[in-house]
């Protein structure tokens, strides 16, 4: 659905502004210096202007001026204020000349640098720390333990606690407060979407593994250096989806289960960077932030400056939480904002495409995907009605009627019998799946319960279909990862086709699949699935120095990335050791994991109301 159009586009009403202020200036001018009218003010007892001295500026005492003692303007005094006017008149269409040479982000970015500025200025004349109301936090069960019976599986979740520890250890001794670690080379490493700033990703996305693992001196660690130097006060643009799972994500778990309030505070902290996201023409927050300033924009290979589904889309759960702890509806209003957009929108064939034109609110191109650009979206609504006790009907209907259109024109069996989701383009269906897609199957089995028309079954099924063809994605490599993406066309099944679609960087999704079908059949397959990770991820991965990423799977020799992404710490080798516990630790109906894996509890109701949007002193503990 189209929004009305302005009748003007910003930069004519600032020129028009201008213009006014420029004639409103000749107007006070004329009755402020022409005889007439100031008998006229003074008739009514206004103050004349030459008695408007400055505050707290001595007059001189001296006889009264010409204008003072007679309420006449002497022809110099008016030649003066002429010549004023006329200078300001000249400075006035100066500006709007250089306004018409800006774009409309320009302008925008003007306002909110502006904006920005004053609250910067606020925070340093008034240096009061965040004042949080003490909310009693939700019953806290089976953060840690979940120690399995069998001999076996105690060895093999015991493996996965010292690759946590060799992980952390090389970060720590080579890499210690940047973002993520390079392993071969033994130095820090970052990426743009933390900008151009060492943030401690990896210590941040690492502190609920640490503390589920119970590695208490880790944690201890971890939580040292986020006291002492994580700090949000950076001239950095970053990524606010990036940022948002797993800074905001990691500091709340780490609150939650720890109950140390620096996370809390710190978590609350940065989300009050991010706020300034959100002020765009219809609140789809802008995909890169500047801390410092608040000015935001867009990728620019995204489609002409779109946003991106998956990006404005994973924002929920965290933002709900936010608002739970501090009693500020400003966060659950932003994302339920984003869902009202979103539901007055047409949809083609049922489908959510992945761009979005945040002025028009028009779709971008017609490119629909389960994998990048557009998987966390649909996980966030399914989440959104878990970690709302179930009561967000609204997102489990969003959810439901999304699902429907992914499987009638996205989902697909292979020539060999794999259930695969493909892209749709355009009214295309391409037939290739991402390793990011692969959460899907544990996404559809986490969904079950509560579908519609009885279909728990068949959704549990599809999950299990998804994760027989991930895993074969996997086994049908040299070094038995799985690749970025693999094709199901021209006799390929499975495997990947183009040479930069070969590499494997440690990524969760496969193992995260595992471990929900693990949950919800106890299939002993899926734990003898995860533990073929293990072994592969083993041989191939590490190094001396931590964990790498691998550039070709199908090479019969690794050739290593040098990068040990800080979601490895967060989600691989949390979800395989999730996999390798019993179902006591984090159980179902007591926390969600959002999608870096940081788990955040359901807030059972009468405890709170998060289905939006509130007002102040709505949300109820």
């Amino acid at each position: 659905m189209s929004f009305p159009r302005p009748t003007l586009r910003l930069s004519e009403k600032f020129v028009l502004l201008l213009i006014v202020s420029a004639f409103v200036t000749l107007c006070f001018g004329a009755i402020f210096f022409l005889p007439d009218s100031r008998q006229g003010l003074h008739a009514r007892g206004s103050t004349p202007p030459s008695s408007a001295a400055p505050a707290r500026q001595e007059v001189p005492e001296e006889p009264p001026n010409k204008v003072q003692s007679s309420g006449k303007a002497s022809p110099g005094d008016r030649d003066v204020a002429i010549q004023r006017l006329q200078d300001e008149h000249e400075r006035v269409l100066d500006e709007a000349k250089k306004i018409l040479q800006k774009t409309k982000e320009g302008i925008l970015n003007d306002i909110l640098t502006a904006k920005s500025k004053v609250v910067e200025k606020n925070n340093r004349d008034v240096d009061v720390k965040p004042q949080l109301p003490k909310v009693p936090l939700p019953k806290i069960i089976g953060a840690t333990g979940g120690e399995p019976q069998d001999a076996a599986t105690r060895e093999r979740r015991a493996k996965v606690k010292q690759m946590m520890q060799h992980a952390w250890s090389s970060y720590r001794s080579f890499a210690w407060g940047a973002n993520e670690l390079k392993p071969v080379s033994k130095k820090s490493h970052s990426t743009n979407i933390f900008g151009n700033t060492q943030m401690g990703a990896s210590i941040v996305d690492s502190l609920d593994t640490l503390y589920i693992m119970e590695l208490h001196e880790e944690f201890a660690q971890a939580k040292e250096w986020v006291e002492k130097n994580l700090d949000f006060n950076v001239n950095a643009e970053v990524s606010v989806f990036e940022v948002n799972i797993r800074f905001v994500g990691g500091l709340l778990a780490a609150y939650y289960l720890s109950g140390e309030e620096v996370f809390k505070l710190k978590a609350v902290h940065l989300a009050e960077k991010l706020l300034p996201a959100f002020r765009t023409p219809l609140g789809i927050p802008w995909a890169l932030l500047n801390l410092k300033s608040g000015v935001g924009r867009n990728w620019n290979w995204a489609s002409s400056g779109c946003s991106i589904l998956a990006e404005f889309g994973t924002l929920h759960l965290e933002f709900a939480h936010l608002s739970f702890l501090t009693g500020d509806p400003a966060y659950i209003n932003a994302v339920m904002n984003i869902r009202k957009v979103l539901q007055k929108m047409e949809r083609p064939n049922g489908l959510y495409p992945n761009y979005l034109h945040p002025r028009t609110g028009r779709w971008g191109q017609h490119h629909t995907s389960v994998g990048g650009l557009g998987d966390s979206f649909y996980e966030y609504l399914l989440k959104a009605w878990l970690i709302s006790d179930r009561t967000d009907v609204e997102a489990r209907r969003m959810y439901d009627d999304a699902i429907e259109g992914i499987e009638h024109h996205l989902v697909r069996r292979s020539a060999g019998g794999l259930t695969f989701i493909g892209e749709w383009r355009g009214g295309h269906l391409e037939r290739k799946m991402g390793h990011l897609a692969c959460f899907a199957g544990g996404m559809f089995a986490l969904g079950a319960d509560g579908s519609p028309g009885g279909q728990a079954g068949h959704f549990l099924q599809l999950g299990a279909e998804i994760a027989r063809t991930c895993h074969e994605s996997y086994t049908r490599s040299a070094l038995k990862l799985g690749p970025e993406a693999f094709k199901f066309e021209g006799g390929a099944e499975a495997v990947a086709v183009r040479q930069n679609e070969k590499y494997y960087i440690l990524r969760p999704e496969v193992i995260e699949t595992y471990w929900y079908l693990w949950r919800f059949t106890h299939d002993p397959k899926y734990r003898d699935w995860g533990w073929e990770a293990v072994e592969a991820i083993e041989k191939h991965c590490r190094v001396a120095g931590g964990y790498s990423g691998v550039k070709d799977v199908y090479a019969n020799h690794p050739i290593h990335d040098d990068v040990q992404q800080s979601f490895f710490l967060a989600e691989t080798l949390k979800y395989l050791y999730l996999l390798f516990s019993d179902d006591s630790l984090l159980p179902a109906d007591h926390w969600v994991l959002n999608t870096e894996a940081h788990p955040l509890p359901v807030l059972h109701a009468p405890n709170t109301t998060l289905t939006g949007p509130v007002k102040a002193g709505q949300v109820q503990t």
